[in-house]
């Protein structure tokens, strides 16, 4: 039988496990050490869960919330083995990290013997260095997480669980879960200094892609946040502020880094800090005095009153309550002082960059660093790299700068190396006359053998006609994707300020009074970001609904043209009022009787049981959803079958298409309902139903195919 995986994907399997098997040979003699240091931190980490952690988490979990909200939030094991199991996972987590470091340097032999290992000696005191900048930098960022963002984050979102009328009753292991991926992304982030500046040094990604690209670098943070952070603009700021002034000081110091490894000289610090000895150690006086006004002239008092203000339990010191002020004065001195240097050693770095151009390798010369007539001095290696999109943006930035002689050079020197790569590909690329002769024949050769046409089923046309469906609708994608925008932040809006808890309060009243009161049913969240991201899911599911007849009318001039539909645009029109009606009819007759009868009777045992019923919001909503809008989007699958055959489409073609169809369903149930394949299997198999209702429907009304009802084109037109 052969292989699914190719000769080179079992190769490198076939060698990682040789290595893996020479890495466990190698340390054999020192594997009880390497278990022992995974002992250690796996007992150390479940104990200390068990011990402290917990209750630190609960401290930053209610620090900021008042005394109602904090009164409501509780943190359950939903089993008896929730705890003890959470514990052991994390600790041995925490034991292989431990553990791989001297795994690893025992087994350096056999890395040594398959060129696994570094080569290039590094000096001891670089490798210590490094490693205490990676631990102090992720401390900092935990710090943050910890201290900061966690405490009002959590406030808000048990604040909005409450109002909404959800108990805020967190699983410990969902509210762990969150509090660890958060507390990572943070620690992570805060590695930008090093992995910016180790990627810089060296040539992975050069500086200038760091610094040209940082709008897109913030894009990308926001976005981060907006993917692991409550959908408020406050905490999504406190999120990505922090991290965008990490990347600028991480792009300070790249650069610094790259210029010492291109520059023509060397910078010297040391020579720096001792010709302006003077000027720094003025600055570190003024940063002193600074500090000294602040806690002697009422800086303190007026900082805790802001702190105050603002909720939170933290407090600048007193002068002389632990530390005495000789020692804030002499910290904030130093401070100063770093900060002077810093300025001195950039500007050193402007200075470097704008001499000896001809010196070292023109192709990496940093244009954005030169002013006007550095550019017209560079030489024409230095524009060899330099695309369109490049050369537009290093003139943008000039301009921005407000240097417009600068962007005119700019755009210049990218004419003339232009014009020098065309003359240069002309020279080299003149068609041959035999070759013309060969190529028409072959072409004339290709028309005969096809009769001169061309089939583009045989060449992808079925692809060729989305592709021709989605180009016509690039032009209109401002308005596609501002209503889907608009429709969507309308719908999160109304449920985010009280409008799901209309819903649920209205929901409850249809319900029989034995069910309703809250010793008997209850709506829980047991993830700290649970009700938000339902209300993300639901508006996405609304505004994609409301967007869909926007794009058929702006498509419909395309299907048309390519024969996938025949009716004129103003049928859209009356298709959008079809389906709405089938959606809001099913939603009413669902609303009123399906879905109570169907939650009663789901819960009238463990009523008579004397059960307490407690419902996950995701869980709750989207069965609601599904036995009120759920019947009107079943009504609809016929509806919209009919109606698309009255278009043009044929029931031969629906009927040959339902792997596709079937395919599309399961990957939007995957997608925008709960994490559950029973449930993406309970909403993929009712649309497959209502879709075979429909072939069943089209099947009568077509004869079986055999007279479909779009009208003939000629009365199409």
């Amino acid at each position: 039988m052969s292989s699914a995986l190719d000769d080179d994907t079992q190769a490198a399997l076939s060698a990682g496990r040789e290595t893996a098997g020479a890495m466990l040979r190698a340390a054999q003699k020192d594997l009880q050490k390497v278990f022992i240091v995974f002992l250690i931190g796996f007992l150390g980490s479940f104990y200390a869960l068990r011990l402290y952690v917990w209750d630190f988490f609960k401290g930053i979990t209610y620090a900021q919330m008042n005394d109602a909200v904090a009164g409501e939030v509780e943190i359950i094991a939903q089993t008896p083995f929730d705890v003890i199991l959470l514990q052991a996972k994390i600790g041995m987590v925490v034991g292989i990290i431990m553990a791989l470091p001297p795994f690893i340097y025992y087994a350096r032999d056999a890395l040594k013997a398959r060129g696994a290992w570094p080569r290039s000696p590094v000096a001891p005191w670089k490798l210590v260095l490094i490693g205490v900048s990676m631990v102090v930098l992720f401390i900092v960022g935990v710090a943050y997480g910890y201290f900061v963002f966690f405490p009002f984050t959590f406030a808000f979102l048990a604040q909005n669980a409450d109002a909404a009328g959800f108990a805020p009753t967190y699983s410990i292991v969902k509210w762990a879960q969150f509090i660890f991926l958060l507390t990572l992304s943070f620690g992570l982030a805060s590695q930008l200094p090093l992995a910016m500046t180790g990627l810089s040094y060296a040539e992975i990604v050069p500086y200038e892609l760091f610094r040209d690209k940082w709008r897109h670098a913030a894009v990308g943070i926001f976005a981060f946040g907006a993917l692991f952070t409550p959908p408020d603009p406050f905490t999504q700021i406190m999120w990505a502020v922090p991290v965008l002034t990490l990347y600028g000081i991480s792009l300070y110091l790249t650069k610094i880094v790259v210029t010492a490894k291109r520059g023509s000289e060397k910078m010297d610090i040391a020579a720096t800090a001792k010709y302006h000895w003077n000027l720094l150690a003025g600055v570190g006086v003024v940063a002193g005095l600074l500090v000294y006004a602040f806690y002697e002239y009422g800086g303190v008092a007026l900082a805790n009153v802001g702190l105050d203000y603002i909720g939170s339990d933290y407090f600048f010191l007193e002068p002389g309550s632990q530390i005495s002020l000789g020692a804030f004065v002499v910290a904030g001195g130093i401070v100063g002082l770093v900060l002077g240097l810093g300025y001195l050693v950039y500007r050193d770095i402007e200075r470097l960059e704008r001499t000896k151009i001809g010196v070292g390798d023109p192709t990496k010369l940093d244009l954005g660093a030169l002013d006007a007539d550095g550019i017209r001095a560079a030489p024409p290696e230095a524009f060899t790299d330099v695309d369109e999109d490049r050369a537009m943006a290093l003139a943008s930035a000039a301009i921005d700068e407000g240097n417009n002689d600068k962007a005119q050079a700019i755009l210049d020197r990218f004419d003339e190396a232009e014009a020098e790569r065309e003359a240069a590909a002309e020279s080299e690329d003149q068609p041959d006359e035999l070759e013309d002769r060969t190529t028409r024949a072959g072409t004339a050769f290709f028309s005969e053998l096809t009769d001169g046409e061309t089939d583009e089923d045989d060449i992808g046309g079925y692809y060729t006609d989305i592709a021709f469906i989605v180009e016509s609708l690039t032009s209109r994608a401002f308005w596609v994707v501002g209503w889907f925008m608009a429709v969507l932040a309308v719908t999160f809006g109304w449920l985010y300020t009280g409008g799901i808890k209309i819903v649920y309060d209205d929901f409850l009243r249809s319900l029989p009074a034995a069910v309703r009161p809250e010793e008997v049913l209850n709506v829980v969240a047991l993830h700290p970001m649970e009700a938000l991201i339902f209300e993300v899911k639901f508006s996405t599911i609304v505004a994609a609904l409301a967007t869909l007849p926007l794009v058929a009318y702006f498509a419909w001039p395309a299907l048309r043209e390519r024969n996938v539909v025949r009716q004129r645009r103003r049928t859209v029109f009356l298709w959008t009022g079809a389906l709405t009606a089938g959606l809001l009819g099913g939603f009413v007759l669902g609303y009123n009787y399906v879905a109570p009868g169907v939650i009663t009777f789901l819960v009238e045992d463990a009523i008579a049981a004397e059960m307490i019923i407690a419902y996950r919001i995701t869980n709750f909503f989207w069965l609601i959803f599904f036995t009120t809008a759920g019947i009107g989007l079943l009504a609809d699958v016929p509806v919209l079958m009919v109606l698309l055959n009255s278009a043009g489409i044929t029931y031969d073609m629906m009927r040959n298409r339902w792997r596709e169809v079937t395919v599309l369903i399961l990957a939007l149930s995957a997608i925008f309902t709960p994490a559950s394949i029973t449930t993406m299997f309970m909403v993929t198999i009712p649309l497959m139903a209502a879709y075979g209702a429909g072939l069943g429907i089209l099947f009568v009304v077509t004869l079986g195919g055999r007279r479909n009802l779009a009208p003939a084109r000629g009365a199409a037109e």
